[in-house]
């Protein structure tokens, strides 16, 4: 774990090895200094010629203040250099997270809750990074704080440092208890963390539900109970952390008071041999002992508590992506035709059936296929394979001739663009979004695939235009709105495959049929798959696939189909009949206030 983890230090290693540096140099300067001073006041008491006895003193005191401003600049630059070695190592670390997971399939994805990925980035980080600034500098200066401080308690105090020898073992002892007895429970703490996150998620993301169900009181006794379960376990680890300090002060008043004790005891007999001075020194020495003692016992309750979080964290940089390109792999799709042979999958090994089951499906460059079937049939599970966004369990998907696994990842999702059902737009303005599409599309581009999407007229509607700003998920454009921008920014792509995936559900009838009528025309080479609900929207399809129950129920045009295929027949009826049709209301172009996806 320290050895993954260490890897995100990186340009950082010059700043983490000079804090300890200095630290030390700092630490040595300190326990120099009341030797220095017992030496000053010994040459005060010492009866000799009084010029002697003052430049002495001049001598002794110009060494202490040199040594006091390069211990103090020591510990500016100790401070300094931890400082920026902590935040770049957090830095770096969190990079690492959101760059592994920006490689994860859908698979690794589906492993892991967003709330959890979350916390792993924020508050399990932040708690690696203090536990990192505390072992670059306090666990380095309390280790040699305590071996300085210790060897001259016996060269001060003679046999009086075994005081403090003695009291160490047992002191270590109550402290790894205290240590193991927490560790569990900050193991189970963070994972009610990730709990408590998910449900501040999910209100947000459901705010305009929860609020249309006048759920508020729900959502506040969820959230109650999650932030309850986290403030109890903390409560329970913190109980027995609060231990620490208690007998670190036990211990630190009691040695203190046997080394006075003994002391006065030791100077009374020893006729001037051992003075009141080294008594004295003897109890700063002990202190400086004690002190060290009582912040390695912060650094093991920090550590404690990032040790878990330093877990979690490597959890993710351990995981492996289920879907890479591999070696040699093709750089060039030469058409879009697609080929599924034998094709099974499930989702998870364990898993008791398989979402798709003998799938054999064959597409030719260009062809408009259009895949209807109920709820849980598997119809995005099949396009889903197509731009590997899983692998196929049993049998192969071929795009352009070739296995998809034989592809390069970013050539082959470059080549086929999906609509996905969820359409995701993100904060900034239209144009910005579209150009996830072609980080390099031209004005004329974007404006040409807009009007494919037929979504130039909305835009230009707007007081800005194409400039106009994207709120946080698209919650200020209407549902169907954000479809048509989301279709063009496929578009832009200019793919091979085409996949809408129910892209166009928001929609009425109309723009629907201009959005086909659309691809027709300028995307003849274009092979264009299109899921849907409405059977208008695949009329006019090369073929029609059915599917039910994650198999091809059949294949073929919307004449060949209806009434010979008994779900297609059923699903057209029941939408075409007179007395359950629903006409659909034309949509808003407008931008609305807050949004509304209510089409």
């Amino acid at each position: 774990m320290i050895k993954l983890l260490s890897k995100s230090i990186r340009e950082y290693k010059a700043s983490s090895i000079l804090s300890p540096i200095f630290v030390s140099l700092e630490v040595v300067l300190e326990c120099l200094m009341p030797f220095v001073i017992s030496l000053l006041v010994n040459a005060i008491d010492v009866p000799v010629d009084e010029q002697i006895r003052m430049n002495e003193v001049w001598m002794y005191g110009g060494i202490l203040v040199a040594m006091a401003f390069v211990s103090l600049a020591c510990g500016a630059l100790a401070g300094m250099f931890c400082a920026k070695a902590a935040a770049g190592f957090a830095k770096n670390l969190r990079k690492d997270l959101y760059y592994k997971v920006q490689d994860f399939s859908f698979e690794n994805i589906d492993k892991y809750s967003t709330p959890s990925l979350v916390t792993r980035m924020t508050t399990d980080v932040t708690n690696v990074q203090f536990a990192y600034m505390m072992i670059i500098r306090t666990a380095v200066r309390c280790p040699l704080m305590l071996i300085f401080s210790l060897a001259m308690t016996f060269i001060m105090g003679g046999n009086l440092g075994w005081i403090f020898v003695v009291v160490i073992p047992p002191l270590t002892a109550l402290l790894f208890l205290i240590m193991r007895k927490a560790m569990p429970i900050f193991d189970k703490v963070f994972k009610k963390y990730d709990n408590l996150n998910e449900s501040i998620q999910e209100n947000v993301r459901g705010m305009r539900v929860v609020k249309s169900f006048v759920r508020e009181d729900y959502e506040k006794k969820k959230f109650d109970k999650a932030a309850t379960d986290v403030q109890m376990d903390f409560t329970k680890a913190e109980r027995i952390l609060a231990w620490n300090n208690p007998i670190m002060q036990f211990f630190f008043y009691g040695v203190l008071s046997t080394v006075l004790f003994l002391g006065s005891y030791v100077v009374l007999k020893s006729a001037g041999a051992t003075t009141v001075t080294d008594v004295s020194q003897l109890v700063v020495y002990g202190m400086q002992i004690l002190m060290s003692l009582m912040m390695l016992s912060m650094v093991f309750v920090m550590i404690v508590i990032s040790v878990e979080s330093a877990r979690r964290i490597c959890e993710i940089l351990q995981e492996k992506s289920t879907i890479t390109s591999p070696e040699n792999a093709i750089t060039e799709v030469a058409d879009g035709s697609i080929d599924f042979d034998g094709v099974s999958f499930k989702y998870t090994a364990g898993a008791e059936r398989y979402a798709l089951e003998d799938i054999d499906l064959h597409i030719k460059t260009g062809e408009t296929i259009g895949i209807i079937g109920g709820t849980g049939s598997s119809k995005t599970t099949l396009v889903n394979l197509i731009s590997r966004l899983y692998d196929a369990t049993v049998g192969a998907v071929s795009v352009g001739g070739h296995d998809v696994r034989e592809y390069d990842l970013t050539v082959l999702r470059d080549s086929v663009s999906v609509v996905l059902q969820k359409n995701e737009l993100f904060t900034g303005t239209i144009k910005e979004n579209l150009r996830w599409g072609d980080p390099n599309a031209t004005d004329e581009q974007i404006v040409h695939a807009c009007k494919l999407a037929q979504a130039d007229e909305f835009i230009q509607g707007f007081p800005d235009g194409y400039d106009t700003h994207i709120e946080q998920g698209g919650t200020n454009v209407s549902g169907g709105q954000k479809q048509r921008l989301c279709i063009a920014r496929a578009l832009l792509k200019n793919p091979k495959v085409l996949v809408l995936d129910d892209s166009t559900s928001a929609v009425d009838t109309r723009t629907d049929a201009l959005i086909r009528k659309g691809f027709r025309e300028y995307l003849p080479q274009t092979t264009k798959i299109i899921i849907a609900q409405r059977t208008s929207s695949v009329e006019d399809a090369d073929r029609i696939i059915v599917m039910d129950g994650g198999k091809i129920n059949a294949v073929g045009t919307h004449k060949e189909l209806l009434g010979k295929n008994p779900i297609y027949t059923e699903v057209y009826t029941t939408q075409n009949s007179s007395a359950t049709e629903v006409v659909p209301t034309a949509e808003s172009d407008t931008l609305k206030d807050g949004g509304n996806d209510n089409e």
